[in-house]
Formats: C-alpha cells, structure tokens, sequence
C-alpha cells in the first residue's frame, strides 16, 4: 500500500490548481445555460429582431467581447476566488470593489433561483410523462441538495458535472439544429441573410435579450485558486465561452427562424420551439430528449451560481466584509463549505417563500431571471472602467484599451436602457408592472450593501487598507510565478 499524498491548499485553503482547461470552461457555460435560450428564449428574440435574429446574437456576442477583453486585463495578470469583485478593488478601489462583489452575490444567487424553478417546472413535465406527479417545493429540495452536496464536496466533483451534464444538453440541441435544417434541405434563407422585414430597432431591442442569455460567461474567475495554470486558462475560458456560446445562439437562431417559415405556429408566440420543430422533422423522440436536456442545463446553471457566490462572499469574508466563518475552508474539502451552505440555502429559501405568497414557478422564474441582470450589468459596467484606470497606474494604457472600455461599457447600456426603460420611446419601453419596480429594489439592495460596508468600515478603519493589501499580495503572488515560468 501507498501512502495517499495530502493536498496542498492554496493561499485561501482551496484545493489548489486542480482543475483542468475544460473543467474551467465547463463552469462559465454552467452560468449561461446555452441550451436554454433555444428551447425557451428564442421566440422572445425573434418577435423583435425577425429574419435579424441571428444578427441581434452576432452583436451581442461582439459586444461581450469587449467586456471580456476588459476582464482579462486582470485575468492575465491575477486570480483569486474573488471574481470580478477583486478585479474591481484592484481598479477603481474597495468602496466600487464592494458594489462590484455585492452585485455578483445577487447575479449568480437570483440566476440560481430562476434555474431553480427552471429544474423545478420541467422536472414536472418530465416525472408527468411516467405518471409520477410531486409538489413543486419537493423538485426545489432535490434540486438544491444535490447542487449543494456536489459544491460542498469536492470542486473536481462540481466541474466533472457540469461537463458531462451541459456538454450532452449542448449535444442533443446540436443534433436536433442539423435533423431540422436537413429536414428544410440544409437550405440558405435570402429572407435572414438579407434581414428581411428586420428593422435597425428591433435588432437593437432584440440585443437586450441577448445580453440577459450570455449573463454569466465570467463566472470561471472565481476559480482562480482552483484552476491550473489560472493566468492563461481563465482568460482563454472568459473569452471562448462568449464565443462558443455565440456560434451556437446564431446557428439555432438560423435553424429555428427557417424551421418555423410556412408553419400554422409563430415562432414569437411558442413557448417550446423545439418541441414543435421536432415533431415536424419526424423526430417526437427528440423532444423528450430536449426537454431532459434542459433539465439538466438548468440543475447544472444552479450548480454553476453556487460555486461562484460561495467564492465571492468566501473572499469578502475574509478581507472583513462579513463575517469570519464564511472565509471558512472546509479542512477534508478544501471548499468554502459554510458560503456554499448559505448560498445553497438563499438559492432554496426565496423561491420557495415566494411561491408560498402565491407566485409561480414560471412567473418566479421570469422575475428572477430579470433582476439578477442588474447585478451583472453593474458589474459589467464597473469592470470596463476599471480596466484603463489599472493599466493606466501599470503605465501599460493605451488608445485600444481605452477604446475597447467605451464599446464595452456602450454595448452594457443598451440592455440598461432595455430594462429601465425610456418614458415615450418606443425602442425601449416601461417595462410592466411588477418589473417596474425591480430596477428601484435593485437600488434599494446596492444601498444596503453600500450602507453595510460603510459601517463595516466605522468598525474597522483599516477595513479597506486591509482589502487592498489581500489583492495586492494576490497580485503580487503570481507576478512571481510568471517570473518562475
């Protein structure tokens, strides 16, 4: 027998570089659910952007590239299990840092809970089909303790899972994409390479929803501790899944935009397009399949927000945001254990307090699914300029850097505007009631969170020094390996 060979913890006793390439990237596609915008989100696209469908993904995906060249600015140069949080303090100072890590807390928590539901109502469909039927809360408890029992345990576990479960989710759509456009003849639509019908309004109207489907395409910086060689695998990881994700959102915006033409149904008014376009290529079985696959994406996109909100409150705790045991390692583990389980509970407790003040699932689904987007667009925000501001102190700003931060920050307002809404425009529209009043929440929980830090910093003076001080020697910590290699 052979002695087993203990771990070594990284420098916030997280298992240390223990992830492999695709592991990372698994993670960033876990938080954007791909396959849930072609089996759910489409005909929303389409009844603004038309035969401009697969061009209002085409921007989109352009401008999330300007954010992620603004991300690995930092991501080339450090990590941590901070995010994008310890990216901000290291660019525009720990009070914007602070906003930037309370806006990612509420991002991936209400992205989690809006999957949730999203697990919780095609878990239903599914057990329908075999004539099991179970109370909604039930689906809510399975589907939060098997994400909690995977990212308490192991994150090797956690990535391993999200691999294999997004990657056949990803597979069925593909396949189902080429059985549908074979089934038209692999034809070449003049009506959407022409944008027929399609107006420069709607396609920019169409780019707001588009936004909202790449929603958490950063999320593998929180695995800075975790992920090998982390300088160069995260940032190739930020910058494919925008792309990868976005070659897949055109191509089932080309298939399914042609599969619907010259059918009784409307492509903007059906809820489970591919449920439909199966049955009309021959291939009922495939719908089933589709509907499992969505399933799956939603468990693993709740799975995916654990991890990183477990990771940003991990490191806010232990710079003395909140409190100490949520800088907690586990010492068998090496996860933030006690994060995860108040994540894990969050992500439980508020959709299931919701539905008990008689909100339902799906309609749960939608508000969460709309406000979590205001804590990643702060973030986007704040990320592209902190960019030239950190380059500009490293003496490294130049014109490009500045250019890619405007078009990042520029692309970030339309869905701003989207969501916020423009009295008397038609572009952009007041939302309805309830979102209406979501934007002032969000306002409401950025004041808390600011009010917070403020008096966490009447407690302790040397709170920010303190914050500063930890990402400087994060910083500093892999300048000197990159000396090493």
């Amino acid at each position: 027998m052979t002695a087993e060979i203990p771990i070594s913890p990284s420098l916030h006793g997280l298992k240390r570089e223990c992830l492999s390439y695709g592991e990372v990237l698994a993670q960033s596609f876990a938080v954007l659910a791909p396959t849930t915008v072609p089996a759910a989100v489409m005909g929303l696209i389409y009844a603004s952007s038309g035969n401009g469908t697969w061009l209002s993904f085409l921007l989109g995906m352009i401008g999330l590239l300007f954010v992620g060249i603004n991300i690995n600015e930092f991501a080339r140069r450090s990590a941590s299990p901070g995010s994008l949080y310890s990216y901000v303090v290291k660019g525009l100072g720990p009070t914007a840092g602070m906003l930037s890590g309370w806006g990612l807390i509420l991002a991936y928590l209400f992205t989690g809970m809006s999957t949730l539901c999203g697990f919780a109502i095609f878990g239903q469909k599914l057990l329908g089909y075999v004539g099991i039927h179970t109370h909604i809360l039930t689906l809510f408890a399975v589907g939060v303790a098997a994400a909690w029992y995977a990212a308490h345990k192991d994150i090797q576990l956690s990535a391993k899972m999200m691999l294999l479960l997004e990657g056949a989710s990803i597979a069925s759509i593909l396949l189902l994409g080429i059985l549908i456009w074979g089934h038209k003849g692999f034809a070449i639509d003049p009506a959407q390479l022409t944008l027929q019908n399609a107006t420069p309004g709607g396609i920019t109207a169409g780019i707001v929803l588009v936004v909202f489907g790449f929603s958490g395409f950063e999320s593998s910086t929180s695995l800075g501790d975790e992920a090998k060689n982390p300088l160069k695998s995260i940032p190739r990881s930020v910058m494919q899944s925008t792309i990868l994700a976005g070659l897949f959102f055109i191509f089932m915006a080309y298939v399914e935009v042609l599969g619907f033409q010259g059918a009784s149904v409307d492509l903007a008014k059906t809820e489970a397009p591919l449920d439909f376009l199966a049955h009309q290529a021959g291939v009922d079985f495939l719908g089933i399949l589709i509907s499992l696959g969505a399933l799956l994406s939603f468990f693993t996109c709740t799975l995916g927000c654990i991890n990183p909100t477990a990771r940003v409150l991990f490191l806010m705790a232990r710079h003395g945001v909140f409190h100490t045991s949520l800088g907690a390692s586990h010492e068998e583990n090496l996860t933030p254990h006690t994060a995860i389980a108040l994540s894990s509970l969050l992500t439980f407790a508020i959709p299931t307090a919701v539905l008990l003040f008689g909100v339902t699932p799906f309609e749960s689904q939608g508000y969460f699914g709309t406000i979590c987007t205001y804590g990643f667009l702060l973030v986007y925000i704040l990320i592209s300029i902190a960019a030239p501001v950190y380059l500009h102190r490293l003496g490294q700003l130049r014109l490009k850097n500045i250019v890619v931060s405007v078009f990042g920050v520029a692309f970030m307002m339309l869905p701003v505007l989207g969501t916020i809404g423009i009295p008397g425009s038609d572009l952009f529209p007041a939302p309805e009631p309830p979102a209406n009043v979501f934007p002032y929440l969000f306002l409401l929980y950025v004041a808390v969170g600011f009010a917070w830090f403020v008096f966490q910093r009447y407690r302790f003076p040397r709170l920010a020094r303190q914050m500063q001080r930890s990402i400087e020697a994060i910083h500093d910590h892999h300048a000197e390996q990159k000396k090493v290699d």
